[in-house]
């Protein structure tokens, strides 16, 4: 399951002068919407796919939802904002307890592939870049040639592995289980996705990363980073 948390306010473009969610607004004849989801447009007919937005944004994301041709999908909507990104996902995964992949309503992927090989053994795996800033989530590896993880953290650089805003669980169920541990001990200020592979990795588990190029992710999260695509 590839799911798509899209119920934050966009109180950056708000406050910028926006009257309308980032993920509307149009860029180059496409919405923000079609071109962050359609980075997995390899994968419309295969796999299901559950947006999770605000009320008053259902009927809109279910026309787009319509128009880009995904053959499984759900739009969730929420009445009321959560506690973070994590629990935003986990209000929409209702029974599920396949795979999940959670991915950034504001950031394109063109033609991205699921990486396979090692990663098909992890537990769970964070795509990363090389870079730096306090405004990421981060990996710092395990030494060794392999890309597994040894600690993952949010707004603290402990390595120059940036997340994309891609994250994926081998099964939902250990996703509830470290967000249901979080709660208990929370890593930051909001329930964010990148800390709660800590809690796995302290169990033993599998967690590793995969490395793309800074030219392979495009990111489009602040109005700053809008108006320069524009």
């Amino acid at each position: 399951m590839i799911v798509i948390p899209m119920a934050g306010r966009s109180q950056r473009f708000l406050d910028a002068g926006y009257d309308r969610p980032k993920f509307m607004l149009d860029l180059h004849g496409r919405t923000v919407f079609e071109h962050a989801v359609s980075s997995f447009e390899a994968y419309f007919d295969s796999d299901p796919f559950v947006f999770i937005t605000a009320l008053d944004a259902i009927g809109w994301v279910e026309a787009e939802v319509r128009r880009l041709g995904i053959a499984t999908w759900e739009v969730v909507g929420l009445e009321r904002p959560t506690a973070g990104q994590a629990e935003t996902v986990e209000q929409g995964l209702g029974a599920w307890d396949g795979e999940l992949t959670i991915f950034n309503i504001d950031t394109f992927r063109p033609g991205f592939q699921f990486p396979g090989g090692l990663l098909d053994r992890a537990d769970g795996w964070l795509e990363v870049f090389r870079g730096e800033g306090a405004n990421w989530s981060y990996v710092r590896p395990a030494p060794g040639p392999e890309p597994w993880a040894l600690e993952t953290a949010e707004k603290r650089p402990i390595s120059d592995l940036c997340c994309t805003g891609l994250y994926h669980f081998a099964a939902a169920d250990d996703f509830r289980a470290a967000l249901d541990e979080e709660r208990r001990s929370p890593q930051a200020a909001e329930l964010y996705v990148a800390p709660l592979y800590n809690h796995l990795l302290r169990r033993g588990r599998r967690i590793g990363y995969n490395l793309i190029g800074r030219h392979e992710v495009v990111f489009c999260g602040t109005p700053a980073e809008y108006e320069a695509l524009l």
